[in-house]
């Protein structure tokens, strides 16, 4: 009996050290819903990248005849979280569902008003943020950073047909645990300004609204 106690014992200690080994090498972020760079030193943190708030902008110059712009603009030309070389780059997001938060109690109330308790995580898989995330290399322009969505010149200008965009980088999506994943840079970011972008969503957002995740990228060892 006392050999069975002690095995336990033993079993859960393990089971502790593990989760908190997990914990340790990928951060819970101060805040849900964020885009956080993943810092791998000889512990691993979340750093918070600027978040700033944006609207879709359209500019029309000659009504039309000298081109057309349409994109999202923030202030300044450089972010203040600057981030030293851009190999091997990770990013972590977090819905803050990494824990369970249902219970017996709570399933048996929610299945006495005909509501299924599997409809959460349902819902959490259809609206799964990370679908509406993209990372793109900011343009710099009068003091200030942009995402173009589309530029083209006008109609006497050479070469007017030709459509400019910003620059995309994609990422591998690694699942760590449950409402909690890894992005993982596919290739080198060069010297540079970037942002994640995110659609606004909820009672307080308007048409074409925009999160951006921004940070500077500058010389290795700088």
């Amino acid at each position: 009996m006392k050999t069975a106690l002690l095995i336990t014992i033993i079993f859960f200690n393990a089971a502790s050290l593990w989760a908190q080994s997990d914990l340790v090498k990928y951060p819970e972020p101060e805040f849900s819903n964020e885009v956080y760079y993943l810092k791998k030193d000889t512990t691993r943190s979340a750093i918070r990248l600027e978040k700033e708030s944006a609207q879709m902008e359209a500019k029309l110059k000659f009504g039309g005849l000298g081109g057309m712009e349409n994109g999202y603009t923030i202030n300044d030309t450089k972010s203040n979280v600057r981030i030293g070389g851009g190999n091997n780059l990770s990013f972590v997001f977090s819905t803050g569902a990494s824990v369970k938060v249902t219970s017996p109690s709570s399933d048996s109330l929610m299945n006495a008003n005909g509501m299924d308790p599997n409809m959460q995580n349902m819902m959490s898989g259809i609206n799964n943020p990370l679908d509406n995330i993209v990372l793109y290399k900011l343009e710099g322009e009068k003091g200030k950073r942009k995402i173009l969505l589309q530029k083209s010149g006008g109609a006497f200008i050479p070469n007017s047909k030709k459509i400019k965009t910003s620059e995309k980088y994609t990422f591998s999506i690694k699942k760590i645990r449950e409402g909690y994943a890894e992005l993982v840079i596919d290739k080198m970011l060069p010297v540079g300004e970037y942002a994640f972008s995110m659609m606004t969503l909820g009672m307080g957002a308007t048409g074409g609204d925009m999160t951006l995740f921004a940070f500077g990228i500058d010389k290795a060892g700088f």
